[in-house]
């Protein structure tokens, strides 16, 4: 499994107007060709009166599936200028549609591979990236004179506090980045004294949302 990922948010949608045709970007997260090949079709029911609804999606931790669809435009003009975006941007899981209503002028080939991948390009940025960093699950299980210092600490820390139980003794269910589990248990047993159990749990994405892939 990645450490970590980028991808979009659930979905989300754009459009620009260039030389009177209108452009909509419609981006999705998918995580099987099979998802990506319905959301396709619910954009071409949706939009059935468009000129073109052009493709690209990108699936898998090393992007093994990708597919480019030009939808009757120049080959080359539509499609792999979608997926360009979405390889530069270094996302993954992750589909678009764009959907052109032709305005009458002709843009060139030039001109269809910059409007589509601006397209592409504002959709994704309107629907939102997030990074999903793999993390370790742990069950902290504390007396209740240790309840203040310990949620007042983890809520101050990088760490991720998923939940808070009250029973015969405080537990705290906490994330914690893959690799640093170590200094996560140290760091629990120095601020309480070694006076807790810790419970290793499962794994799991947790979902961060950034401004862009470099962060």
């Amino acid at each position: 499994m990645l450490k970590k990922y980028f991808t979009v948010k659930s979905h989300g949608t754009d459009e620009i107007i260039i030389q009177k045709s209108r452009f909509i970007g419609t981006v999705r997260r998918v995580e099987t060709e099979e998802a990506a090949q319905a959301f396709i079709q619910e954009m071409k029911k949706k939009y059935h009166d468009a000129t073109h609804n052009c493709s690209a999606y990108l699936i898998g931790e090393n992007d093994q599936i990708q597919k480019a669809n030009d939808d009757g435009e120049p080959s080359g003009t539509a499609g792999v200028p979608i997926l360009e975006v979405l390889k530069k941007q270094g996302l993954k899981d992750t589909a678009v549609v764009v959907t052109r209503y032709f305005g009458g002028i002709k843009l060139g080939a030039g001109g269809l591979i910059r409007a589509y991948g601006s397209t592409t390009s504002q959709a994704i940025q309107t629907t939102g990236i997030v990074k999903r960093q793999l993390m370790q699950g742990f069950t902290v299980v504390v007396d209740y004179t240790l309840l203040g210092k310990l949620e007042n600490s983890l809520r101050n820390s990088s760490y991720v506090l998923k939940d808070i139980h009250y029973v015969d003794k405080v537990s705290f269910d906490v994330y914690v980045e893959a690799g640093t589990e170590q200094t996560f248990t140290d760091w629990l047993v120095d601020l309480t004294n070694d006076q807790l159990e810790i419970i290793k749990k499962d794994t799991a994405y947790m979902e961060i949302e950034v401004k862009s892939t470099s962060e």
